[in-house]
C-alpha cells in the first residue's frame, strides 16, 4: 500500500477554520493521507491496519471509541468497495484526513453505481455494511455521505468529531 499521496476530498462542514482560541495553522496531527489498495479481500485487514497505524503515527488525540468506529467503517467499505467494485475497479482508494476537531476516513473506486443503506433481513449474513456505517457515524456525532467523483466512480466517506458526541 502506498501511503504518500494527499489529496483532496469531503470535508465537515467548518473543518478548515480554527477553533477560537487557536493560533492559525495545523495543529501537528492535521494533515491528509492517501493510500491505493488492490480490490482484493485481504485489502481490507492491511487498510484497517493503515488506518489504525496512521493515526497512532500522528498522534491523533482520539479516544478508543472513535478509533474502534473508525476501523468499523474502514473494514466495512472497502469490503463492499471488493465485494461490488472490483470487476470495474481493480484499485480503490482510501483516504485519512485530519482537521483540529474531526477526523475522516474515505473510501474510492471507480464503480458508477452509488449504493444506498438496506434495512436487512435478520436471517441474512450481509447487506448491512452502510447501514452499519450511518449509525456508528451517527451514534459518534458524526456526518456521511456518498459523492461520485470526477471519473465517473464514488467516495463514501464518514467523518467522526475527535471526541464521542454526549446524549443530551
Amino acid at each position: 500500500m502506498d501511503d504518500q499521496g494527499r489529496g483532496p476530498g469531503p470535508r465537515p462542514e467548518g473543518g478548515g477554520e480554527a477553533p477560537p482560541g487557536r493560533p492559525p495553522g495545523p495543529l501537528p496531527y492535521e494533515g491528509v493521507w492517501r493510500f491505493t489498495a488492490p480490490a482484493v479481500d485481504s485489502s481490507v485487514p492491511q487498510a484497517r491496519h493503515a488506518v489504525r497505524d496512521l493515526l497512532a503515527r500522528q498522534g491523533v488525540p482520539v479516544s478508543d471509541d472513535i478509533v474502534e468506529g473508525l476501523l468499523l467503517i474502514v473494514s466495512e467499505l472497502v469490503t463492499n468497495a471488493v465485494r461490488h467494485a472490483a470487476l470495474l475497479s481493480p484499485v480503490l482508494g482510501v483516504e485519512v484526513a485530519v482537521g483540529a476537531e474531526w477526523v475522516r476516513v474515505s473510501v474510492e473506486d471507480n464503480h458508477p453505481y452509488r449504493p444506498t443503506a438496506l434495512e436487512a433481513d435478520h436471517g441474512q449474513t450481509g447487506g448491512r455494511g452502510l447501514l452499519l456505517v450511518r449509525e456508528i457515524t451517527r451514534e459518534a456525532g458524526g456526518v456521511c455521505d456518498v459523492e461520485h467523483t470526477a471519473t465517473g466512480g464514488k467516495v463514501i466517506w464518514s467523518a467522526l468529531p475527535l471526541t464521542v458526541a454526549r446524549a443530551v
